[in-house]
């Protein structure tokens, strides 16, 4: 937030967004205002984008932008940098926040297509955001790619197609920091855990599986998109300007014991 000296973590900063319309994507894009950020909002939900729209406005007038934006596709994805570049004339933020879970089956109960539906979204489509959008920061010399994983990539949570695709997600991110490090870009990954979004609603309102999650959580509650959002935004700013290649894990504990 804005100090008395009028210093914001993300002042001016162009950042992109996907999956913004929603959830965990929305609170990011949320702050990311508040913290002086000129934000990009990209989802499939049109209705939630013109919330979301109104929403940017109360909170700064910065010429805040809201597109449809299928992350699976790599000419979305020049269409989207193509019209940053010619409004902004540059990018320094991509949050890579969009993906799905897909259906809770083991391995051998998992179809070929839903499989391949998972995978296209959150790894082609975080490998086409990355591989897009580091042209433009190459040109800069600057900017940050925050990837949005999951501790689902480092436990077995019965999540076999979401687990993998973040396990390729958290290694593409060690990969990319090391790449685009020669070009002052960093690259960084953020892993909740058990976060209340629309994606899990529908387990929590079981109770067998609330008391599930609650129980394999130290801290004794389930996260809220507000414990994930900071954190991000940190990793957007210059204030972690000699971070990369790293992962912030935010789960209350799970994968500490």
């Amino acid at each position: 937030m804005e100090r008395e000296d009028g210093w914001m973590r993300l002042n001016n900063k162009v950042v992109l967004i996907t999956g913004a319309a929603g959830g965990q994507g929305r609170k990011e894009a949320l702050l990311s205002a508040a913290e002086g950020g000129i934000v990009i909002a990209t989802d499939v939900n049109v209705q939630a984008l013109e919330t979301l729209e109104a929403e940017l406005l109360q909170v700064s007038d910065k010429g805040h932008m809201t597109m449809i934006h299928d992350i699976s596709k790599e000419i979305d994805w020049q269409r989207i940098m193509s019209e940053i570049k010619e409004r902004f004339g540059r990018i320094d933020v991509l949050i890579n926040n969009a993906g799905i879970i897909g259906k809770v089956e083991s391995y051998h109960n998992t179809t070929i297509e839903e499989f391949r539906r998972v995978m296209e979204t959150n790894v082609w489509g975080t490998y086409l955001g990355m591989r897009t959008v580091v042209l433009a920061m190459k040109e800069q010399q600057s900017g940050s790619i925050i990837n949005v994983s999951s501790i689902a990539s480092m436990v077995g949570l019965g999540l076999s197609p979401y687990g993998a695709s973040k396990g390729a997600v958290r290694s593409m991110t060690k990969s990319a920091a090391g790449d685009f490090a020669k070009y002052n870009v960093r690259v960084n990954a953020v892993l909740p855990g058990f976060i209340e979004t629309e994606m899990i609603k529908d387990q929590l309102e079981q109770e067998q599986v609330h008391n599930w999650y609650m129980d394999k959580t130290p801290l004794r509650r389930i996260g809220s998109t507000d414990d994930v959002a900071p954190a991000v935004v940190f990793l957007a700013s210059d204030e972690s300007q000699f971070i990369t290649g790293s992962e912030i894990v935010i789960d209350g504990g799970v994968t500490a014991i």
